[in-house]
């Protein structure tokens, strides 16, 4: 298994914070903690990254999604590496 951490950043402009991403960072928590990968993620947040109108937006290892519903939020987190064994 690659040592190199996931990395999540969430936008916590006032905009992306309010349309959805107060939400998505409680959901990305919960995700983490049921399958037990918190320490193979890095997760944080980022100030305003300009990209407002298509918000709420969540960066993965440098891949920005825009307009991330709970609904997207859940399938984006599926694709992420699960842990071995």
């Amino acid at each position: 298994m690659s040592t190199d951490k996931i990395m999540i950043e969430v936008c916590m402009g006032s905009s992306c914070f309010s349309r959805g991403n107060r939400r998505n960072l409680e959901l990305i928590q919960e995700y983490l903690r049921k399958e037990h990968i918190n320490d193979l993620v890095e997760l944080r947040g980022r100030l305003c990254s300009g990209s407002c109108k298509k918000g709420p937006n969540i960066e993965i290892n440098g891949q920005l999604y825009s307009g991330v519903t709970p609904s997207l939020l859940q399938q984006i987190l599926c694709s992420l590496p699960k842990r071995e064994g």
